[in-house]
């Protein structure tokens, strides 16, 4: 059966031109040009990727991806002239899973479609209880606890995080994150993991005596526990 996806973008040549190679690619297409429409028919009906507009009018596309996550998890690339790296935090620190600048090329927009479908949800599934130290990551109920305290994480630092957890006591490089993590082959700013490492840092890290997030300089970072130094 044919993948359903979902576009929300007020420009409407980009809009129809994306709809034609989608259609042509063999996937299923509905569009909307407006962030409560398209919000409205993902509660409906079931798709299994979003394009979104950043610059929509009335709710923009930060605001749609903060409200598509109250109620679901499924892909999002974001679409977007501004390429600043700041834009492109903001958009996934939201939960929006890619980031793409216009103009782009179609060939690069179904290579990242097809990634993230392929992309396995549970990439950073398989036990249900993930633990390192006194880290405990319930991935069935997408819940993160240290010492106890519950640790509120956007989708992108909990998916960090898991990746870290396991693959714990080898070090990963930034490709290597960008990779796993944000599913496909980065070619942006690698320092974007690096700003996301801060965030994790700044809510697992900081508020305890243990770290257990490392650098390692000139490679990457490796998730372990003091005591196994």
């Amino acid at each position: 059966m044919s993948k359903k996806i979902l576009i929300i973008e007020d420009d409407a040549q980009i809009a129809r031109f994306v709809e034609l190679e989608l259609e042509h690619e063999g996937y299923q297409v509905k569009k909307f040009d407006n962030g409560y429409d398209g919000i409205n028919a993902l509660k409906e009906d079931d798709y299994d990727l979003l394009l979104l507009d950043l610059m929509l009018p009335g709710l923009d596309g930060i605001e749609v991806c903060n409200k598509i996550r109250e109620f679901s998890d499924l892909p999002i690339i974001m679409l977007t002239a501004k390429s600043e790296l700041e834009d492109k935090v903001a958009g996934l620190d939201t939960g929006a899973d890619d980031y793409l600048t216009k103009p782009f090329e179609i060939e690069e927009l179904l290579a990242r479609i097809r990634a993230l479908l392929r992309r396995d949800k549970g990439t950073i599934e398989s036990a249900n209880i993930l633990n390192i130290s006194d880290i405990e990551v319930n991935l069935d109920a997408h819940q993160v606890k240290r010492a106890g305290q519950k640790i509120e994480l956007t989708k992108k630092e909990y998916d960090l995080l898991v990746y870290l957890i396991k693959n714990e006591g080898i070090v990963v490089s930034r490709d290597k994150l960008l990779n796993n993590v944000w599913g496909y082959n980065y070619t942006g700013e690698t320092n974007i993991v690096d700003v996301y490492i801060r965030y994790l840092r700044s809510k697992i890290d900081e508020p305890f005596e243990e770290k257990l997030i490392h650098t390692v300089r000139g490679v990457g970072y490796v998730m372990r526990s003091d005591q196994d130094d």
